[in-house]
């Protein structure tokens, strides 16, 4: 399910990388998939959807998203903003809660 992450060297890259990814592999339209964007209700995703989504960027990324992922992260940019950070190319997101953060930082020795 890894797919190839050649080229990515930042969060902007990587926020293209997963654009792509669900325009290629849920047929989304990439007008939709903006920083804004809900997920669920503006990209129609499933919740099956986008646990696999995780899966595919934490096997592509050698990254891990703790339990509770779905609880935070809603909107696009949060998934891409929490992905770089798991990598290690971006800042803490403010927007996750401690617990959450730490639980991160536990599974992903590259999230400052």
């Amino acid at each position: 399910m890894s797919r190839s992450v050649e080229g990515v060297a930042n969060w902007m890259h990587l926020f293209r990388w997963i654009v792509k990814l669900i325009r290629d592999e849920y047929g989304v339209d990439e007008k939709i998939l903006v920083r804004t964007a809900i997920l669920e209700s503006d990209c129609g995703l499933s919740i099956e959807q986008v646990e696999e989504v995780l899966d595919i960027i934490a096997d592509s990324f050698d990254i891990r998203f703790p339990e509770g992922t779905l609880n935070e992260v809603v909107k696009l940019e949060e998934l891409c903003m929490l992905a770089a950070w798991l990598k290690g190319l971006f800042k803490r997101p403010d927007f996750l809660s401690d617990g959450y953060g730490e639980a991160c930082r536990s599974l992903n020795a590259t999230a400052a």
